[in-house]
């Protein structure tokens, strides 16, 4: 009897910390994105015309677009699971233009610091739409970022 009355009180303690840790971890995250959240529409950013939005990400189409359809997803939040929801649905719209028959393929891309190239110092994630000879050889794909060093079969050759 002793024993069982134990276990209650173990389990029961047991569930109230895991209720406040879970409550703990909830506030800290509401906190995080309060801090993190910006007015999207303050920044001389490289985004114009809103595309669609849903509660994590705003779609835009990019001011100054590498291909038809470049495309920017902002994400609301300056958070890791908010920045990955706007890589998904980059991703979602990017397998949907090409089941479509609307491009051949596509990239995603990051500009994270100056020596990557970003200039808006807020993440957003591009989707730029491919087609067939948009491009002379386009193999290595993301890799032609650093010019000469994208098509690594050439680069295998000459080793």
């Amino acid at each position: 009897m002793i024993k069982t009355i134990g276990l209650f009180i173990a389990n029961f303690l047991l569930d109230k910390l895991i209720v406040a840790g879970w409550n703990r971890l909830k506030k800290g995250l509401q906190e995080r994105q309060m801090d993190n959240t910006t007015d999207l529409e303050d920044f001389n950013a490289p985004w114009s015309e809103k595309v669609s939005e849903d509660f994590h990400v705003v779609v835009y189409k990019d001011k100054y677009p590498v291909t038809e359809g470049h495309l920017l997803f902002v994400p609301k939040y300056n958070t890791a699971e908010i920045i990955d929801d706007a890589f998904y649905s980059a991703y979602l719209e990017g397998v949907e233009l090409v089941r479509s028959g609307k491009a051949d393929g596509f990239n995603i891309g990051f500009n994270y610091g100056e020596a990557a190239g970003q200039t808006i110092m807020y993440p957003h994630i591009h989707l730029i739409p491919r087609r067939k000879g948009d491009v002379e050889d386009p193999v290595g794909g993301v890799r032609n970022v650093i010019p000469g060093k994208g098509n690594y079969r050439k680069s295998k050759e000459t080793l």
